[in-house]
């Protein structure tokens, strides 16, 4: 640090305990991009990580958040800048991107976002590479030995600080998970010790059987949904954005629900605007979440009861909302409904479930910049709404 001046020094060693201090991953991307930017005098920054699986370096994070969920998951290659920073961990500098054959000109073309000048540092730490952290364009003049110095101190604390999230993100998830599996495998370590008795009848046997198929498929869940929701939070689950007619993909889930809400004898009511204009959202990942809104609608509704879907636009943005005539829920099952696991109390002998349903689709429409509200009352229904930038 021979080559910092006592100021920049000192604004390092703060970002550095910040760093530290941040232990939610998402939280932690967008503080160091900001202060990459900051740092770096630059006019954007972005940061993609690296798939050590399938060997890919991928756009995770940038300063600009109405432009991020476009980058999100766009995988660059391996001749481009980042690609050869990420294999030579060394950086890079660019005073004139389209004069390098290297530059790779997706992103740009998609944002129309004039790229000039780049700086690339490769994010190490305990000789595992963990990303590329890429500086945009310097505001003034062009990027130097400084601004190399700099980003290098705070890429090497950058990358711990990633690794460590990381880690607390697993145990703490692990954690989450052995506490679910005790109870569906208790249950079967108990059926399983049943069955072993001369005295239970084939009549009882039968039913065990069947206990042991439902916890089977508990646990197939649980751990299917665990998987969707941890990539989803490392960032590993890449959004595919294409145009998509939301009335048509609602039409689609009401097909796949209806014989679930038929059984109920629960009628299922869609109103649409005839110009609802589409939206650029991860198809696949958005049905899934219309598709457990308008399963729970069914599944916690009253016999004979009513399914509302209906969708806008309004102000730059879509909405859609599922409204059912169900149960309800009061405002402490409300303020837990949306965490990992967690199951209200009114509604746990009614229905299994594993709990992860609404935190998976909270973290899509996350995913997409979106929100996910829930408004309820005992015994007066609960509508879902789901409001996402156009």
């Amino acid at each position: 640090m021979d080559n910092l001046s006592a100021e920049t020094s000192r604004r390092l060693i703060e970002i550095s305990c910040d760093l530290a201090s941040t232990l939610d991953l998402d939280t932690l991307l967008r503080h160091i991009i900001l202060v990459a930017a900051e740092i770096g005098g630059a006019e954007a920054a972005s940061l993609l990580l690296y798939n050590e699986k399938k060997q890919e370096l991928y756009f995770q994070s940038a300063t600009n958040t109405q432009d991020e969920p476009l980058m999100q998951g766009i995988v660059v290659p391996r001749e481009s800048v980042a690609g050869w920073v990420a294999i030579h961990r060394q950086p890079a500098v660019v005073d004139d991107v389209h004069r390098d054959r290297r530059y790779f000109g997706k992103v740009e073309k998609a944002l129309d976002f004039p790229t000039k000048s780049l700086l690339a540092m490769p994010m190490i730490a305990r000789g595992k590479l963990i990303g590329v952290l890429e500086l945009v364009n310097k505001l003034s003049g062009t990027f130097n030995d400084q601004d190399l110095d700099n980003m290098e101190v705070m890429c090497a604390q950058a990358a711990v600080a990633i690794e460590n999230a990381r880690l607390f993100q697993q145990s703490d998830q692990l954690s989450d998970l052995v506490h679910e599996l005790r109870t569906p495998l208790t249950s079967i370590n108990t059926i399983a010790y049943l069955l072993g008795r001369p005295e239970v009848t084939d009549e009882q046997r039968i039913s065990l059987a069947g206990t042991i198929s439902e916890e089977t498929q508990r646990l197939n869940d649980l751990t299917t949904n665990f998987l969707d929701l941890s990539r989803l939070e490392s960032g590993r689950t890449k959004l595919q954005f294409t145009a998509v007619e939301l009335p048509g993909l609602i039409e689609e889930v009401c097909a796949v629900i209806e014989p679930q809400a038929a059984l109920r004898s629960v009628s299922i009511h869609m109103d649409f605007p005839p110009d609802l204009p589409s939206l650029m959202a991860d198809r696949d990942k958005l049905k899934q979440v219309v598709l457990n809104l308008m399963s729970n609608a069914v599944k916690y509704n009253r016999p004979n009861g009513q399914v509302y879907v209906s969708a806008w636009e309004s102000d730059d943005r879509v909405y859609f909302a599922v409204r059912d005539t169900g149960i309800g829920m009061d405002e402490e099952t409300r303020s837990h409904l949306f965490e990992k696991f967690f199951r209200a109390k009114n509604v746990e002998r009614q229905s299994t479930g594993t709990g992860l349903g609404l935190s998976i689709c909270k973290r899509i429409i996350e995913g997409h910049r979106g929100v996910l509200t829930v408004e309820s009352q005992p015994g007066a229904g609960t509508q879902f709404t789901v409001q996402l930038p156009l």
